[in-house]
């Protein structure tokens, strides 16, 4: 009774044993890693993005800041306030200037190759409703039993549908379907002025030949030939935004405003007889005409439209 007592101890022992040496049954680790989900853009970091490109020129080998300003039509004491320049004369290369008025550059519209932020829209985990069913409404067929008099008017009613069909004019041929010969394209019209710009009155700014025209590229403006001391005015009414010699090319240069958007450039002048500030009237003496960095006695004569050179012509009255 004792060795079947033992034997028994014996067996359990060997049966927890074998149970404690297995291994557990456990569910495998799965590496389930969520990844960070992409932070959206707010719109003030995307409208801070294209408000910083816009309004701003990079500063290049020998330009000024006299030279900047008249590219952009605008009064290099501006550029030197809404730059915060100690010296508008200290400027270096690849310095980022802004050249429109800050107000102006913040709310203007995103210019042609500016890239915003795009705002990512997180997935939404709706599912998009069914489109609906379109239900008909037109009149469902009168099903009629089959009979002899049934089959008489049936007929009587198709014969009178071929009757009206054959008696309808044919329809007319579409129009896009006749080919014509298309018209050449109009030639692109001149931007239009705004009603300030249009409102100038314009003459020429001195007498003499006009030794060279406007030449997108290559000459700026129109050359007139003169004598040194003759006399240059005013081709319009206007105020002065510069008067030095600050530009290279120019010589003595004087430039004044007229509109917003346009402005008239006088060059090579041996005396300039006026002050920056100052309003001139159309046909008021600015200037006398010389030869200051050029080879020969002339004005050279620039307009502008919002900084951008135009044919002078466009302007002026036939001689």
């Amino acid at each position: 009774m004792t060795n079947k007592s033992n034997l028994l101890a014996l067996g359990f022992v060997l049966v927890v044993l074998s149970a404690c040496q297995s291994p557990p049954n456990q569910a495998p680790v799965v590496d389930r890693t969520i990844p960070p989900a992409v932070k959206p853009a707010t719109p003030s970091e995307t409208a801070q993005i294209a408000r910083d490109e816009r309004g701003l020129y990079t500063v290049k080998k020998g330009d000024t800041l006299i030279r900047i300003a008249l590219e952009y039509g605008q009064n290099y004491r501006d550029l030197v306030a809404w730059n915060n320049l100690a010296n508008p004369n200290d400027i270096k290369v690849d310095q980022v200037l802004r050249v429109l008025p800050p107000d102006s550059a913040q709310g203007a519209p995103n210019s042609p190759g500016v890239e915003t932020a795009a705002v990512i829209m997180p997935p939404s985990d709706k599912t998009p409703p069914p489109a609906p069913v379109v239900k008909k409404t037109g009149p469902k067929g009168d099903k009629k039993p089959y009979s002899e008099a049934n089959l008489a008017e049936l007929q009587r009613s198709d014969n009178g549908k071929e009757t009206v069909a054959a008696s309808s004019p044919a329809p007319a041929p579409a129009a896009a379907a006749v080919a014509r010969p298309s018209a050449p394209p109009a030639a692109p019209a001149a931007p239009a002025l705004a009603a300030d710009d249009a409102s100038v009155s314009w003459i020429w700014p001195a007498e003499g030949k006009v030794v060279a025209t406007f030449d997108e590229g290559k000459n700026k403006g129109v050359d007139i030939a003169g004598k040194a001391g003759q006399q240059v005015v005013a081709a319009g009414a206007g105020k002065v935004m510069y008067a030095g010699s600050g530009i290279r090319g120019y010589g003595n240069l004087v430039i004044v405003k007229h509109s917003t958007n346009l402005l008239s450039a006088y060059a090579h002048n041996r005396t300039i007889l006026v002050k920056e500030g100052q309003s001139v009237n159309k046909g008021q003496m600015i200037a006398e005409m010389g030869d200051s960095d050029t080879d020969s006695v002339k004005l050279h004569f620039e307009i502008r439209q919002q900084g951008k050179p135009v044919d002078p012509s466009r302007f002026l009255p036939n001689r």
